[in-house]
């Protein structure tokens, strides 16, 4: 029997884009040192006060309107009051109930496997993080670092159908964190962490009711996209299973997290009820007015996201679709793009330069954009030197591959090498005429209509020369001296 599969997400993602924390002013920055950026209101010392941070408001409030939510009136903070050893308040200051988050019932489109797609928004909120625990085998340490960290939570309406339905949302919001400079959204910093919920049902019923669809199952803290496809996928088979051997009656609610080693999801706890966290409205944080007038100054400086600049490229750089969503995927990428074509490069050899070599060098030393040696300015130099035949585009890729690997300008290896394009007819002629006549049969081949020897023939003159021909001269003038005899 087939099945259908209802999925909802849970994403936090630290904002990282702020000076401070949340509610101190301990440094919102990443730090491989334990718990060098506190501050007393972050370890709930007696006698410290909470200060909103006005910038994340601002980050958090950019993201509901981005996400077409509802924002509210006013603005208020509750405690969420839990036990946790990295919890040092005992509570989680957040937003829940009183009157709403800062943003509710959005929706975005999104592009999956090149189809467009709506994913429901039931809301968006700033929280602060919880410390970082990190358990060993006799003992367990806590990082403070990460306490106290603007968090905004999106939680969705269960409108995803498969894994790649959900980890394209995923990567879409990721996007817009970037893009809107809201967070570096980095999952190797742990700024992205995200709870999936999962349940399925048989395919012939209704899934507009709820009550056809089998028991919810949460998978908590999956730490990458790779991991959330990979923990639905498991966990739907691991559904299937059980509904098959034992029927929905006997599956129990609980909830489950993703075991990246096993590549499974395992048992934590049930939940049957939910956990009674004793909201109240925080008493040390007055309610303040959103006023129209910040939320029109945030509105208008939301900036060129994934999606427009992907019009753009298409539209008006005439790149394919395919290109243009490579280039739009992480800002940096996007950016190295626009820098390269400020720096007087064609749109379209911009693009096949950096989708074919520069990501694939990223790809294989896995590393960011930023991290290369090789500017925008050097790459579109490079580039310049093929528009003009100084060299050829076989030259011109062994120089960047060089300038990559030993962190060298393009034009000085040019220099160092005296490379240059053997251009003028003449020089190719005499090459392509001594190609001819190490291959003579080529010449009656060509002329009984296998006229592909002629690519034969134009890599030998591109090994006499050692890639210095210009290769379209070299075939124009291959063609002419083959008709000739």
């Amino acid at each position: 029997m087939d099945y259908k599969v209802l999925i909802g997400l849970e994403m936090h993602c630290e904002i990282s884009e702020t000076n401070s924390k949340v509610f101190s002013r301990a440094k919102n920055d990443y730090s491989d040192i334990p718990n060098s950026n506190i501050k007393p209101v972050d370890m709930a010392f007696p006698g410290t006060l909470p200060v909103v941070n006005k910038e994340a408001i601002k980050k958090a409030l950019m993201a509901s309107i981005i996400l077409n939510c509802k924002q509210p009136e006013y603005i208020y903070f509750e405690r969420k009051n839990y036990y946790y050893p990295d919890l040092p308040k005992g509570f989680q200051i957040t937003q829940e109930t009183k009157p709403a988050p800062i943003g509710i019932y959005g929706e975005l489109k999104y592009d999956c496997n090149g189809e467009m797609k709506i994913a429901k928004i039931n809301n968006i909120h700033l929280e602060e993080d919880a410390a970082s625990t990190d358990h060993y085998s006799r003992y367990s340490t806590i990082d403070y670092n990460r306490a106290g960290v603007p968090l905004l939570e999106l939680v969705t309406e269960p409108v995803f159908h498969s894994a790649d339905e959900a980890v394209s949302f995923l990567e879409t919001m990721r996007s817009i964190y970037q893009y809107a400079s809201i967070s570096e959204a980095d999952s190797k910093k742990g700024q992205i962490r995200c709870d999936v919920n999962v349940s399925i049902m048989d395919k012939d019923k209704d899934e507009t009711d709820m009550n056809n669809w089998g028991t919810k199952v949460e998978i908590k803290n999956v730490n990458s996209f790779g991991g959330v496809r990979d923990a639905i996928n498991y966990e739907i088979k691991r559904q299937i299973g059980l509904k098959e051997k034992n029927g929905y009656d006997l599956m129990e609610q609980q909830t489950r997290r993703w075991d990246e080693e096993t590549g499974t999801t395992i048992y934590m706890r049930s939940k049957v009820d939910a956990i009674d966290y004793k909201y109240f409205v925080e008493p040390n944080i007055p309610k303040f007015k959103l006023s129209e007038e910040m939320i029109e100054e945030v509105r208008s400086n939301i900036p060129v996201l994934a999606n427009e600049r992907k019009e753009i490229y298409i539209t008006n750089y005439g790149l394919s679709n395919y290109d243009a969503t490579i280039l739009v995927k992480e800002k940096s990428i996007s950016c190295y793009f626009e820098d390269t074509i400020e720096e007087g490069s064609e749109p379209k050899l911009a693009s096949n330069w950096i989708t074919s070599i520069i990501l694939g060098h990223l790809n294989k030393m896995n590393i960011s954009i930023e991290n290369i040696f090789v500017t925008p300015k050097m790459l579109s130099d490079l580039i310049s030197l093929v528009e003009n035949n100084t060299i050829s585009s076989k030259q011109a890729k062994e120089v960047l591959y060089e300038a990559l690997n030993d962190n060298k300008e393009p034009i000085s290896i040019v220099k160092e090498k005296g490379l240059k394009q053997i251009g003028t007819e003449d020089e190719i002629v005499k090459i392509i005429v001594e190609v001819l006549e190490e291959n003579p049969d080529s010449i009656n081949q060509y002329k009984n209509g296998r006229t592909n020897i002629v690519d034969y023939l134009v890599g030998q003159v591109m090994k006499k020369t050692k890639g210095q021909a210009n290769p379209a001269i070299a075939r124009n003038k291959m063609i002419e001296e083959i008709e000739k005899r």
